[in-house]
C-alpha cells in the first residue's frame, strides 16, 4: 500500500515534507541557498526571477522546486497570475514594503550611529524604510566628540539629528555626555549592550548567548576569541549574515531605531 503524503505505509515510510509555495510578489526578500545572495523580488525573466540586494546589485535565479529560503526555511517561489489578489509585502523592518518607488531625495536631517557595524545592522533591517523617507545613516566612530560635530553640524527645525549610542546606560560615560545636550532638534536613543553585536538575538548566530569577556580585554576580540571566530572582521560577517529581519534583534535596538526614524522624519519627538 502507498500514499501519496505517506509513501510506503506497510514499510514504516515517513511522512515527505512539504515545501511551501510563496508567490513571488515584487519586494519580497528570499535567499538562494547556494550562493548566499539575498534580495527583494524586482522583475521575472524568461522563467527565471530577479532579486536585487541592499547594494542594488541583481541576479538571476531559476524557479525550481525548494530553490530558496524565506526566514530560513525552504520555500517555492511561484511566479504571480493575473487572478492572484494584491497582497502586502512585509519589509525586514516589519513594515509594509512600498512598491515601484525610487529612494527619495536625502532630507537635510540624518541619523547617526557609532561605528560602521552599527550602519550595516541599521540598513540591513530598515533599508526599505530609510530610501523611502530620504534618510541617510552616517557612522561617527564614536561619541567622544559628539557636543562638537552636532555644533559643526548646525541643526534646525528641519534639519534634525537622530543619535543611536550603543551603552547607554546609567552611570555610563555615554549617558552623561547624552545628559549634557540640550538640543531640541536632537534626539539620541540607545540600547544597553556593549557593542552592538550584542542586539543581535544569540539564535540568529547560531549560539546559546554571548560570552562574557573579561574586563580589560577588547570586546569583540574577546567575543571571538571564545567562539572560534578568527578576526572581529570574519566574526562581523558571521552576525551581519545571521540578521534576516527585525525579528533577530533585541527589543532595546529596534525600540531605539524606530524612534530615531519618527524623529528626523515627522519633525516630532
Amino acid at each position: 500500500m502507498r500514499s501519496e503524503n505517506y509513501g510506503d505505509v506497510l514499510g514504516g515510510g515517513r511522512r515527505r515534507k512539504q515545501i511551501p509555495e510563496v508567490v513571488a510578489e515584487p519586494g519580497l526578500v528570499a535567499e538562494d541557498p547556494a550562493s548566499g545572495f539575498c534580495g527583494a523580488v524586482v522583475r521575472f525573466e524568461q522563467g527565471n526571477v530577479v532579486l536585487e540586494d541592499r547594494h542594488g546589485r541583481h541576479r538571476l535565479f531559476p524557479l525550481t522546486p525548494a530553490g530558496f529560503l524565506i526566514d530560513g526555511k525552504p520555500v517555492t517561489l511561484v511566479r504571480p497570475t493575473r487572478n492572484d489578489p494584491p497582497k502586502r509585502v512585509i519589509s525586514a523592518s516589519g513594515s509594509v514594503r512600498v512598491g515601484g518607488v525610487k529612494a527619495r531625495t536625502a532630507r537635510d536631517s540624518r541619523v547617526w550611529v557609532e561605528g560602521i557595524h552599527d550602519a550595516e545592522l541599521v540598513e540591513r533591517v530598515w533599508g526599505h524604510d530609510l530610501r523611502v523617507e530620504g534618510v541617510v545613516v552616517e557612522p561617527l566612530h564614536g561619541v567622544d566628540d559628539l557636543p562638537a560635530r552636532i555644533a559643526e553640524f548646525g541643526t534646525a527645525a528641519h534639519r534634525r539629528l537622530g543619535v543611536l549610542v550603543d551603552h547607554l546606560v546609567a552611570g555610563s560615560k555615554e549617558s552623561r555626555l547624552v545628559e549634557s545636550l540640550r538640543d531640541p532638534n536632537v534626539l539620541v536613543t540607545g540600547h544597553p549592550y556593549v557593542d552592538v553585536w550584542q542586539a543581535v538575538k544569540p539564535g540568529a548566530v547560531g549560539i546559546e548567548k554571548w560570552p562574557v569577556v573579561p574586563r580589560g580585554t577588547p570586546w569583540k576580540e574577546g567575543v571571538c576569541a571564545s567562539l572560534g571566530w578568527g578576526e572581529p572582521a570574519e566574526g562581523w560577517r558571521r552576525v551581519l549574515a545571521g540578521v534576516r529581519s527585525y525579528r533577530d534583534l533585541e527589543t532595546p535596538l529596534l525600540g531605539a531605531v524606530e524612534r530615531l526614524i519618527d524623529f528626523v522624519t515627522t519633525g516630532e519627538e
